[in-house]
């Protein structure tokens, strides 16, 4: 297979590298007269760790080569990387010049080319951009079809500076988000000499996840680094109890939590944010991060409501009301904060959650009923049928296996919310029903 690379920076050259190594005839294209003359002389126009050999090798060999002729790259290769930058204008939006005249060069070599040719956006860009902006571009230059006479894949590069070339090697995982099966199937075999999983997806996901990788990472600085400057406060060695956490691979470093749904709650996590954020206030210590949490928590509890709201619906059902299934603690439960605002404004409620129920009746949180929710306890059925019966809004506060049953009981009237994702397969949801981040 040979592969032609558009755009010769940091992640163009060491993938040019890489894969000239591994056997492919490379192409490397780019507009800047300097780097084309140092490759085809062996030199690496980056500084990086083992790219060095890995130019001269492969230019010795014959299986790398660079130019400004992006005709020749295209017509003389079955596949194009593109690797050209996206930087950010000063207002932060992202700056698509350097890959819309990149695709553009390429389109026009479509348009003379008779085979079938793979078109891989390694590049960074926000969800939308590949189906929205790089197709369209690429079939008005060319006058060709996405996936007849051309196939588009995004492929999201994950590799760090000083460390891109063990990086390369030793992926997680190879993302392939997708126009179509065949052009995937090309890319995987592009990658047949790693041991990585093949990931398999549509094109909007796959731009999604670069964000979502990047934004956690720079959450995960500034996260430590919060905590290490309380740490310096409080005289506490910040390292000692970073090691320490990360040891929890249950929780802490772990896919535990990270399932977009709705509000968190209960007994020790608002409390233990607020009094965090009020001693680095008292210690005159900002912690943005640490105190937007709860903020954030707030508006996705406003979510739910804006779309009751917007409905003009006024008989609402929910079931779960304690803070997480499994319990009946309503301590800061979002639920319990939604029912309230929904009574506030004049709605019409019924509730089931059969611990809540139960505990009503004879359990520790009895008390806690009776003496701060009592309004709430009154509005308690027994039975899903119950709600299902009285309500033209569900909302679905708990995955709890019972509740599935509500596809059976509703009816095409019902608007159902689901802010926990009870269902997997979401290709056979009924009319009506929306996931509060889905």
């Amino acid at each position: 297979m040979n592969i032609s690379i558009f755009g010769l920076g940091y992640v163009g050259c060491v993938s040019a590298a890489c894969l000239a190594n591994e056997g492919y005839k490379i192409i490397g294209v780019d507009i800047n007269q300097e780097k084309i003359s140092m490759i085809n002389q062996g030199k690496s126009p980056i500084i990086e760790k083992d790219i060095d050999n890995l130019i001269k090798t492969a230019i010795s060999k014959n299986k790398l080569m660079a130019t400004t002729d992006h005709f020749k790259a295209v017509m003389e290769t079955e596949v194009s990387l593109i690797c050209v930058g996206t930087p950010s204008d000063i207002n932060g939006k992202l700056n698509l010049n350097y890959i819309k005249r990149c695709i553009k060069n390429i389109a026009r070599a479509l348009k003379e080319k008779k085979d079938y040719h793979v078109i891989v956006i390694r590049s960074t860009v926000l969800p939308g951009t590949t189906e929205n902006i790089i197709i369209k571009e690429i079939e008005k230059y060319s006058k060709k079809k996405v996936g007849n006479d051309f196939g588009v894949v995004m492929n999201p590069e994950f590799l760090r500076e000083g460390s891109s070339v063990y990086d390369f090697y030793n992926p997680l995982f190879t993302i392939i988000g997708e126009y179509d099966k065949k052009s995937g199937e090309i890319v995987e075999k592009l990658y047949n000499f790693l041991s990585a999983p093949v990931i398999h997806t549509d094109i909007k996901t796959a731009e999604m996840l670069k964000y979502a990788c990047n934004a956690f990472h720079a959450l995960k600085i500034t996260f430590a680094n919060e905590i290490g400057n309380l740490c310096k406060k409080l005289k506490i060695d910040s390292h000692k109890v970073m090691e320490i956490f990360c040891m929890d691979t249950k929780l802490n470093i772990s896919s535990a939590y990270l399932k977009p749904g709705f509000a968190f709650g209960g007994s020790c996590l608002p409390k233990d944010l607020k009094a965090l954020t009020y001693k680095a206030k008292e210690l005159d210590i900002e912690v943005p991060v640490l105190k937007s949490i709860l903020e954030s928590n707030r508006l996705q509890i406003q979510s739910v409501l804006n779309k009751i709201l917007i409905s003009k619906k006024k008989k609402i059902g929910i079931l779960g009301l304690s803070f997480k299934p499994g319990t009946d603690d309503l301590r800061e439960s979002p639920m319990v904060t939604l029912v309230e605002s929904l009574l506030g404004k004049g709605y019409k409620i019924k509730i089931y959650d059969n611990n809540v129920f139960l505990s009503r009746l004879i359990g520790a949180n009895k008390e806690y009923i009776e003496k701060e929710i009592p309004h709430i306890s009154s509005l308690m059925c027994n039975s899903l049928e119950e709600v299902i019966n009285f309500a033209e809004i569900i909302v679905i506060g708990h995955n709890n296996s019972e509740f599935k049953r509500i596809f059976e009981l509703c009816n095409n009237s019902h608007l159902i919310f689901d802010l926990v994702r009870i269902v997997k397969d979401l290709s056979n949801v009924p009319k009506g029903y929306e996931g509060i981040c889905w």
